[in-house]
């Protein structure tokens, strides 16, 4: 029988996580397989060029493009400071000097006699690749980047913005229903990835911030407050290059979701550990979701075997992803072969699931998203 792709989140207690990492281009990589990496340690790294600043000498000098190499006081490839002279030209019989003075610190890069123009540029900018995730590399792509695999738990959120962090795991409310405020964070939070319930407010949020945390983990948070934080409308594109101190994921949605069950207990369990996590989401062209990594504190271990989704079955667990249950964590009772008609006259594949309160529902199975064991 036919069935629909159905989209999931993965929640995993242990399982196997492999992680590219790559520079923007070629250059060097520090590491070699089979060694043991930290979060935190530099993979792989190059540099970008400075940025270019064309200087017109012709005009500054009062000299024709073809003299241009014959004013240079340095030679093409020379580093220069801020405010150096590097080119000069007379006139009168050398009693009237012209010069060219550098404005910015880096290198002449060439000097053009057909358009007179001096081409400086700012020295190179250098990139750093960590590990991001505590593991073994297993591959290595020369002048690129390496693979680096650990194994560990695992959660997948629904939005995210910031860029990568590492912090240790510290639970910030007692129950997966409770909201996160400013009044829940104290002292000093330096490096750490706070968890909250069903919701973190914007006070609590920026608390967080000033504390030093590392992220925070949460079930939603008020669309209306992202715009407030961010200073801008967030649109669809990919997240996590905002310039965010911490990091903050949502693993259910915006507005007020109470954090799946499984999900809070699970990173309850891994209180006190570290953790990597990245805020980067993109919805369309690839899907990228947020993410927590909790490394296993065991090395190489025997994980559980990941099922990769492609058609509901009994027994999966499945997230409400539209009204009337949007946000409501159930399981999967009965999937009727046969398209059932809705009000708007579409006929559909349906599925039936307990949502917790014994009362099957009916529900569209494009309104369902798996979470993966």
């Amino acid at each position: 029988m036919a069935h629909s792709y159905t989209p999931g989140l993965r929640v995993a207690r242990l399982t196997h996580i492999v992680k590219e990492r790559r520079l923007p281009l070629r250059g060097e990589v520090m590491v070699a397989v089979g060694d043991k990496v930290a979060a935190r340690q530099v993979v792989a790294r190059t540099e970008l060029p400075g940025n270019v600043h064309p200087v017109n000498c012709c005009s500054q000098l009062g000299i024709l493009p073809a003299d241009i190499e014959t004013a240079l006081t340095i030679k093409p490839g020379s580093s220069l400071t801020k405010g150096q002279i590097f080119a000069q030209a007379s006139s009168f019989f050398g009693l009237f000097k012209s010069r060219c003075a550098c404005p910015i610190d880096g290198i002449l890069e060439s000097a053009s006699p057909i358009t007179g123009q001096v081409i400086l540029r700012e020295p190179p900018i250098p990139v750093e690749v960590t590990a991001y995730i505590a593991g073994w590399v297993v591959k290595v792509f020369p002048n690129e980047g390496v693979e680096v695999e650990c194994h560990g738990a695992f959660v997948q959120g629904i939005f995210g913005i910031g860029g990568e962090k590492f912090g240790t795991i510290k639970m910030a409310v007692a129950k997966p229903d409770d909201i996160l405020d400013a009044a829940d964070i104290g002292g000093d939070m330096l490096g750490c990835i706070l968890v909250g319930g069903r919701c973190v407010t914007l006070a609590g949020f920026r608390k967080a911030l000033e504390n030093g945390a590392a992220g925070v983990v949460s079930g939603g948070f008020q669309n209306y407050d992202l715009k407030r934080l961010l200073g801008y409308e967030q649109g669809v594109a990919i997240t996590g290059h905002e310039d965010l101190a911490a990091t903050l994921i949502l693993t259910e949605g915006f507005g007020e979701i109470e954090m799946a069950h499984r999900t809070f207990n699970l990173l309850k369990e891994n209180e006190g550990r570290q953790a990597s996590i990245s805020g980067a989401t993109q919805i369309r062209a690839g899907v990228i979701r947020p993410e927590v990594i909790i490394p296993s504190e065991f090395g190489k271990t025997a994980v559980e075997e990941h099922k990769t989704s492609g058609g509901l079955e009994v027994g999966d667990t499945i997230r409400v992803i539209r009204q009337p249950y949007f946000g409501h964590i159930g399981t999967v009772t009965a999937l009727p072969a046969e398209l059932q008609l809705l009000e708007s006259g579409a006929k559909v594949r349906i599925l039936e699931a307990d949502l917790g309160d014994g009362k099957p529902v009916v529900l569209p199975r494009a309104n369902v998203e798996i979470i993966e064991d």
